[in-house]
């Protein structure tokens, strides 16, 4: 699958930071690609001329939203990107309000799309990826129910292979969890509040991260696990500034 030309592919949350990276890289890599957020922005041509973005706007935690782009574009990748930036402070300063913010955004967006996506179905041979993050991994003190509701999008992504499986759709889908960077507004907040709370200065917090994970090697990284062989893929990765690596 190293020519992805004509295979449409739907982004949810392309306007900014690492959406806007991997909706450029597919269609920098000849595909068709349809660009959902709920701001207007624009999108340089791609490099080489090859494929195209077009822009949707809607919000996709709308429950009707999801089936009526599915139905409209027939995707044959689909990238979920989209969700809330949570409100940094620690738990006792959190309203359940506060809290539950990731809940109601990413949980909510992921569910719905994946339900269509297995309600429809889709074409067998799509490919389905979740962006999560690592903070299903290691946590997140200082983010409310983040760290919880980015595990949940990982389980609601293995619970819904699982009910293609059991179909035999033929549709592959797979978690992505990227480690928090400074050059999306969700890094930089976070970035700006754990080092205030270790007494650190940013560039020292962030010194001990390792390379910084770019909107360009996300969508690089993207686009090569979609022309990946499905029988290679894992169930999720762990995304940085490297590249990929599989979860165990």
């Amino acid at each position: 699958m190293s020519d992805l030309s004509g295979r449409t592919t739907i982004v949810v949350g392309a306007s900014r930071g690492l959406g806007r990276g991997i909706a450029t890289a597919f269609a920098e890599a000849g595909a068709p690609v349809i660009a959902v957020s709920r701001t207007a922005t624009e999108f340089p041509e791609p490099a080489n001329g090859s494929g195209t973005i077009r822009t949707e706007l809607a919000d996709a935690g709308d429950p009707s939203v999801a089936g009526r782009l599915l139905d409209d574009h027939e995707p044959q990748t689909l990238v979920l990107v989209a969700g809330a930036n949570p409100h940094m402070r620690p738990l006792q300063q959190h309203t359940w309000e506060t809290f539950s913010a990731n809940w109601q955004s990413d949980v909510r967006i992921t569910f719905h799309w994946l339900r269509e996506t297995l309600l429809k179905p889709l074409h067998p041979g799509t490919r389905v990826i979740v962006l999560s993050s690592g903070a299903a991994l290691a946590g997140s003190p200082l983010s409310g129910g983040y760290a919880g509701a980015k595990a949940t999008q990982r389980f609601i992504t293995a619970y819904a292979q699982e009910e293609a499986d059991r179909a035999g759709l033929d549709i592959t889908f797979t978690a992505v969890l990227p480690r928090m960077t400074p050059l999306t507004d969700l890094g930089r907040s976070a970035a700006r509040a754990y080092a205030a709370y270790n007494g650190q200065t940013q560039e020292e917090y962030l010194q001990q991260m390792g390379p910084v994970l770019t909107p360009e090697i996300a969508g690089g990284a993207l686009v090569e696990l979609v022309r990946t062989d499905p029988a290679g893929l894992a169930p999720g990765y762990v995304l940085t500034g490297g590249g990929l690596k599989k979860l165990p």
